[in-house]
């Protein structure tokens, strides 16, 4: 006589979501487990980080650093004076690279820097000047304790913001906001974009620095850069392309310096004008925050933690806690997403920009599900933000809790982005991010969403191991 079957309580899946959907269908409840294989070739290394004594305690460490720093605005000042840079010395974004692996936007903001810094009268003339190469240099912005967006490109002259921690005196650094557009940091280099940088270096730089300068001494402090994000995301930003209440939170806590400065009228409402009509002017302030929170945790033996991604319109690198200065790169990838005008994706360059390090740190790309209307700008849906910020959950080491999601019941931003969770997982960090024309001297061509080249991470895993294995040894 044969018992009947009874119906399991509950049921749990693992991996392919085929088996889970069919016993949802017939009424049983199902637990899914989003479990994947490892990227290939990784499992070795893998069991050699994972077993390394030191990396639970090295990653607490790492990720506590992080999440103590507060960023605080204290000076506005030209690069020459914050970081040394003479003439001929040129800063950019993303890992180090030559004038001849140069993409077309980094090329046309360079291009653009030289004759802004009177090395040639014409920037088509400086091509001849960056082959020559004996009277210029380039440099990564991160090797300065700097961020440069897009192209990043830093000349001596320009103007930049000056983020300080308290707590340890460590300084970051990144230039002012020209807005969208036709703009250097994505290449272009038109006379209308040199008479704004022009602008920016004799008017607004000024203006900012003496306001900067009297919040900071006033009985209220500086304007506190880590307390304006906790509370931009409650407020639909993301802090990487969608920077609105940034923007004006700052404007609050500045204009009343700049109007009461004793400045030419006029120069105050021109620069109030410019700042408060550039939705993406915080974005410079967020970069070197959380550059500023990240370079806290560097250097950390058997730290798995990634402590920046950047691009530099040809190759991709990060940066790991526990390998010091070390770039593990890859070709940087084009982005998907939304064209203004009538470009389309044949006119977009590899992704560019140091801006990254948003995600870096746990916000832009980590934090869509805080900013859904940013979807408009970068393309995808509102589930679709949602569901990044569920996923990123995944590959990082713990959670922000001055920085939360509404929408999902306040939960923090997912921060720590840690190698052996992007092997083991084969997720890759999301990055929201504007699209550069290919060609210098176009600008920007449109906004949309891209993940790094996946071989980094095995390289960096790599590398961990060996480091681990000698440690271990020795």
């Amino acid at each position: 006589m044969s018992t009947p079957t009874q119906a399991p309580a509950s049921v749990v899946s693992v991996g392919a979501s085929m088996f889970a959907d069919a016993v949802a269908a017939q009424a049983v409840p199902v637990s899914s487990v989003d479990w994947r294989p490892p990227m290939p070739g990784t499992e070795d290394h893998l069991a050699t980080v994972l077993a390394d004594p030191r990396r639970r305690d090295a990653n607490a460490r790492a990720l506590s650093a992080v999440l103590d720093v507060q960023a605080t605005l204290v000076d506005v000042a030209p690069a020459s004076e914050l970081l040394g840079l003479e003439k001929g010395q040129f800063l950019h974004a993303g890992p180090p690279i030559a004038w001849e692996r140069a993409s077309g936007p980094l090329r046309g903001a360079l291009m653009g820097g030289a004759a802004l810094e009177g090395l040639v009268d014409d920037p088509e003339d400086a091509v001849a000047l960056f082959e020559a190469g004996s009277s210029v240099s380039l440099d990564p912005c991160h090797h300065h304790a700097s961020v440069g967006p897009m192209a990043g490109v830093v000349t001596p002259s320009m103007w930049m913001f000056v983020l300080e921690d308290p707590a340890t005196g460590r300084r970051t650094h990144c230039t002012l906001n020209e807005g969208l557009g036709k703009v250097l940091r994505y290449g272009a280099y038109s006379p209308e974009v040199l008479t704004r940088l022009r602008w920016m270096g004799d008017v607004l730089g000024p203006l900012l620095q003496g306001a900067v300068r009297a919040v900071r001494d006033s009985d209220t402090g500086p304007v506190d850069v880590t307390g304006i994000l906790t509370q931009t995301l409650q407020m639909g930003d993301e802090a990487h392309n969608r920077n609105r209440a940034g923007t004006l939170m700052l404007l609050r806590d500045l204009a009343p310096a700049m109007v009461s400065s004793g400045a030419d009228a006029a120069h105050v409402a021109e620069a109030l004008r410019f700042v408060g009509s550039n939705d993406h002017f915080f974005l410079n302030l967020a970069m070197p925050a959380c550059k500023l929170a990240l370079d806290s945790a560097r250097d950390i033996p058997g730290s798995t933690m990634v402590v920046a991604m950047a691009r530099n319109g040809t190759d991709f690198g990060i940066q790991v806690s526990g390998t010091g200065d070390a770039w593990f790169t890859g070709p940087a990838q084009l982005a998907d997403g939304l064209f203004l005008g009538d470009f389309g994706p044949d006119d977009a360059n590899p992704d560019i920009g140091d801006s990254a390090i948003t995600e870096t740190a746990g916000i832009g790309g980590f934090a869509m599900a805080t900013a859904p209307a940013i979807v408009r700008f970068v393309g995808g849906s509102v589930p679709d933000a949602l569901a990044t910020t569920r996923r990123m959950h995944e590959i990082t080491l713990g959670e922000n809790p001055r920085w939360s999601v509404p929408v999902l019941e306040f939960q923090g931003t997912p921060t720590g982005i840690d190698v052996t969770r992007v092997c083991r997982t084969g997720i890759l960090p999301q990055i929201n991010t504007g699209m550069a024309g290919r060609v210098a001297g176009v600008g920007q061509v449109g906004a949309g969403l891209v993940t790094p080249p996946a071989e980094i991470f095995p390289a960096a895993l790599a590398a961990l191991a060996q480091e681990a294995a000698a440690a271990t040894a020795g």
